[in-house]
């Protein structure tokens, strides 16, 4: 398997009545005392509770040297998890093979329809990869015009490049798949979507739409005829206007009597003068560029009254490539809806589109979109489409949820679902919404009508409304139902049956939930606030450390602050806090209360106040010990004192992409573009926007654009990082190292210049050049580059120096907080017992890492104990169905006969990646084998 060098651094007794959601009960505080005091009574101005407290609610207190606890903490009877948007599946696996099955035996008119489904399926998974590369599959094989101009526009959205200052929604990225003037030409042609594209943004010759080039001067033709408007005339050619439509040549060469006449009269038509002579020039030259917009408005209108199918066609793409603002959109939809230009009316949208999500704040737009009239005039010419409504539900609620807006897109949406999965989605979400607004009876029959379209995670929706409306043992009895229907229940089933019992039943529950589905955030902190309430506040704190250490969730952070703070432990609240900031700037912390930058405020002066100075080398501390909150918390506080530093932002984006923290990282690298004053700079960081989103040949093209203006440390390591994304020939390899070398000659901090270094060593691994890399990484260990102490553990197992691998990986365990993948390394380089302790550690620590179940799994097949080797794999791909997961376990099931399943993990993986060649070698041999079979 290739290594890339560089992924180590990218890499119940619930309230009878309650109705919120994560609602948090406080209980009132006794007088202020101290500078403590204070800030509690002033936390508790912010945070009125509107909720009805159970007679069970009891009074917590943690004794300080000051005064009792002066505010409440949030309450166990008041937790409830979040319901998903998104589409979820008792069995993931079957849904994926489905999905798989359907695009790979579709037509090319299904195939974009497929792809979108499959949008829809990861669009609930943890890899935002998954999800952007299916839309580009969907995009590649859209036929129509329509289509791809929602699937281009939803790519642009994806990189959020609207909030890229100095940028134009229309501007061309340079390749066919999201160029604006190549989305507006019909036709299917997958195979050139990925090419440069051809329009004026890019450098080409042609404007993206073909016109006809032929012209004829005026004296080859013999005006033999006029049309009198007003008290002008018009000369014509006569057979020339003719040929516009048939309507025209039986008015001038049928039995009509203007057949006869050689002057006739044309006022009463609703042309001008000027109009009917651009219609004569057009008759003759095919050719409309020469004439002001207004004057080929009316040419349309013209077309659609005489039915001239050409003049119409010209004249809707002629003013489909004038529209490229949203002042110009909105003035020509109107006509281009009113005379059915479809063009037109697309070249609109696509603004609107490309505009997102700042347009969704017009009202014009918003009543084109989300009325029913709108709805119905957009699909009148075919402009009214599930991808359409799917597309702008997303943005409606990530920026409101309890929107008017967003009730009125899932109404469209809704209407516009035909196939099961399109109705699962569009009224789940919309009971999510009425949910969210506490409109249960609405929330409960939306996600009925889901139920009934096939999408069983709806009957979550279906239970908790029932049990808002004070139905407990009816929300208890669907739950239960349902995991009594599958033998293999899930984690989420569990985490919703949990709400509806209490004692240890409950907290069985939630184990079990935990136990099925670690990445669920609920269960722990549940544990938590139960710890807390139980005056257990570093028991509590264990317990969200246990799933903040291999997920930064937020609401486990916001959770954190809040018993760090009501430990009295305010450095600790204040670094969770910042943390949770640089994931969500806008979040309002304590159910909404009170904004997260007013918290930071309010504690600030308790904790340690440290200069610019002391923070970059707090900073180099906690990157030194692999504390990557940490660093976040650092790097925030320096920018609230620097907010322009654009090399702080980018540093940002690295721990942000450590964390698996995707979305957050493109923001603080779109910042940290923003805010460069130096352009090639802002070209590095566009750059790695970029490489981040799939686009590694632009990325390469930044990187050549920014070493044109100026070497520096980052646009070499740039372009190291992008060229060694791929299996290295020699060739390749010598260049990498060349380009590394150049970025260590260049200016730059010693995080930097270790990450440089131990990349430049894990070349030289590659390339067998042990000496050399041995030297990389223990420079880079002199700078505290933590991480090297597993790349010279790498040169020492190379060197057949196995124990000195393992003690160098004991250094790094020793010093990392964050250590789940240093153990996980370190077992390599030990015998199988001490292998196994050190990956149990490592799925304890970060049950998210696949290769401990792999190689456990691989010791039960050796052993011969096949049902538990599938078992150890089906314990992961339940919450993680990973590639190599499902490949292993469908290697398994075809090594124990069972070609079916082995079929259907194919199929799962190969949704994944349809051209993963392993997996395709043994999807064919195991239909071959079934077939085989089912002949005998």
């Amino acid at each position: 398997m290739h290594h890339n060098p560089f992924t180590t651094m990218r890499s119940l007794k619930l309230a009878e009545g309650c109705k919120g959601t994560q609602v948090y009960a406080l209980n009132p505080p006794p007088p202020p005392g101290g500078v403590g005091d204070k800030l509690l009574q002033h936390l508790q101005d912010h945070l009125r509770v509107n909720s009805i407290r159970s007679k069970s609610s009891r009074t917590y207190h943690h004794q300080s040297t000051s005064s009792l606890l002066p505010y409440g903490l949030p309450a166990t009877d008041l937790l409830e998890p979040q319901i998903d948007p998104s589409l979820k599946f008792p069995d993931l696996v079957e849904k994926m093979a489905e999905v798989y099955r359907r695009i790979d035996a579709s037509t090319n008119l299904e195939r974009s329809r497929a792809f979108l489904e499959q949008c829809a399926v990861f669009r609930g998974l943890s890899d935002p990869k998954l999800f952007r590369r299916s839309l580009r599959s969907s995009r590649q094989h859209a036929v129509d015009v329509h289509a791809k101009v929602v699937l281009s526009s939803w790519l642009r959205f994806e990189r959020r490049e609207d909030e890229l200052i100095g940028t134009s929604s229309m501007d061309c990225c340079g390749r066919i798949l999201e160029c604006p003037k190549a989305s507006l030409l019909p036709g299917y042609d997958p195979e050139t979507v990925y090419d440069p594209c051809l329009c004026p943004g890019s450098g080409g010759g042609s404007n993206g739409v073909v016109v006809n080039e032929c012209s004829t001067s005026d004296e080859a033709f013999e005006y033999d005829m006029s049309f009198c408007i007003g008290d002008e005339e018009v000369r014509c050619v006569r057979y020339k206007i003719a040929s516009l439509s048939r309507p025209f040549k039986a008015m001038l060469y049928g039995a009509f009597r203007e057949s006869k006449l050689g002057t006739i009269s044309f006022t009463q038509n609703g042309i001008s003068v000027e109009g009917m002579r651009a219609a004569e020039v057009f008759s003759r030259t095919k050719r409309l560029d020469e004439f002001p917009p207004h004057v080929v408005l009316e040419l349309l209108k013209l077309a659609n009254r005489f039915c001239c199918y050409e003049l119409k066609s010209s004249c809707d793409s002629h003013l489909a490539r004038l529209v490229s603002t949203l002042d110009e959109a909105m003035l020509l939809i109107e006509y281009g809806l009113e005379e059915s230009a479809y063009l037109l009316v697309a070249a609109c949208l696509q603004v609107f589109l490309r505009e997102l999500p700042s347009s969704m704040h017009n009202p014009n737009v918003v009543k084109i979109f989300c009325s029913v009239e709108g709805r119905e005039r957009l699909a009148s010419l075919g402009h009214a489409s599930f991808a359409l409504y799917f597309f702008l539900s997303q943005i409606a609620m990530e920026d409101d949820t309890k929107s008017n807006t967003t009730v009125m897109i899932l109404e469209r949406l809704v209407e516009c679902a035909v196939e099961s999965w399109e109705k699962q989605l569009a009224y789940h979400q919309l009971g999510v919404v009425m949910l969210e607004r506490k409109e249960y009876k609405d929330a409960q029959r939306a996600f009925n009508t889901a139920v009934e379209a096939g999408h069983l995670y709806s009957l979550v929706g279906v239970a908790r409304t029932k049990f808002k409306r004070d139905h407990r043992y009816s929300a208890y009895k669907i739950i239960n139902s349902l995991i009594s229907d599958h033998k293999a229940a899930t984690g989420w089933m569990h985490q919703e049956r949990s709400l509806y019992c209490s004692g240890k039943e409950k907290l069985l529950d939630l184990d079990t939930a935990t136990e099925l589905d670690p990445t669920l955030t609920f269960p722990y902190k549940f544990r938590a606030v139960a710890l807390v309430e139980e005056n257990q506040f570093n028991a509590a704190i264990s317990e969200l450390n246990k799933v903040l250490g291999f997920k930064a969730s937020p609401d486990c952070l916001e959770m954190r602050a809040w018993v760090s703070i009501g430990k009295e432990d305010y450095e600790g609240a204040l670094k969770n806090i910042r943390a949770l900031l640089t994931l969500e700037p806008n979040f309002m912390m304590f159910n909404g209360k009170i904004h997260g930058d007013h918290m930071v405020e309010l504690l600030r002066p308790l904790a340690h106040q440290r200069s610019q100075a002391d923070c970059w080398m707090q900073l180099f501390d906690h990157w030194s010990s692999v504390d990557d909150i940490g660093s976040l918390a650092v790097v925030h506080d320096m920018l609230a004192h620097d907010p322009g530093n654009s090399l702080l932002r980018f540093r940002q984006s690295l721990l942000l992409l450590r964390l698996n923290c995707q979305k957050a990282a493109m923001r603080s690298l779109r910042l940290a573009r923003n805010h460069s004053k130096l352009k090639h700079e802002r070209l590095v960081y566009e750059g790695w926007i970029l490489y981040d989103t799939g686009h590694r040949e632009e990325a390469l093209a930044k990187a050549e654009e920014s070493i044109s203006i100026q070497r520096s440390f980052e646009v070499f390591f740039l372009k190291a990082y992008a060229l060694a994304d791929s299996t290295l020939d020699p060739k390749s390899s010598e260049y990498v190292i060349q380009l590394l070398e150049e970025a260590l000659r260049c200016p730059s901090d010693a995080l930097r210049k270790g990450q440089a270094l131990n990349n430049l060593g894990s070349v030289y691994v590659d390339c067998d050049k042990l000496d050399l890399a041995a030297d990389c990484y223990t420079n880079a260990l002199n700078i505290k580059h933590t991480r090297a102490h597993q790349g010279l553990a790498r040169v020492y197992h190379q060197k057949n120096q196995r124990k000195a691998a393992y003690d160098e990986m004991t250094k790094l365990i020793e010093k990392a907080q964050n250590n789940a993948s240093a153990y996980e390394k370190r077992s390599e380089y030990c015998d199988r017992e001490m292998a196994q302790s050190d990956l149990s550690l490592a799925t304890e620590l970060d049950p998210l890492r696949t290769y401990p179940y792999r190689y456990r799994a691989a010791v039960l097949m050796d052993d011969h104990k096949e049902n538990e080797a599938i078992e150890e794999l089906s314990k992961a791909i339940s919450f993680k169905p990973d590639l190599q997961l499902l490949h292993l376990r469908a290697a398994f099931y075809d090594s124990m006969g069972g070609g079916a399943s082995a079929i259907k993990d194919c199929e799962a993986a190969l949704c994944i990646d349809p051209g993963h060649a392993d997996t395709l070698d043994l999807y064919h041999k195991a239909r071959e084998t079934s077939a085989a079979a089912d002949q005998k």
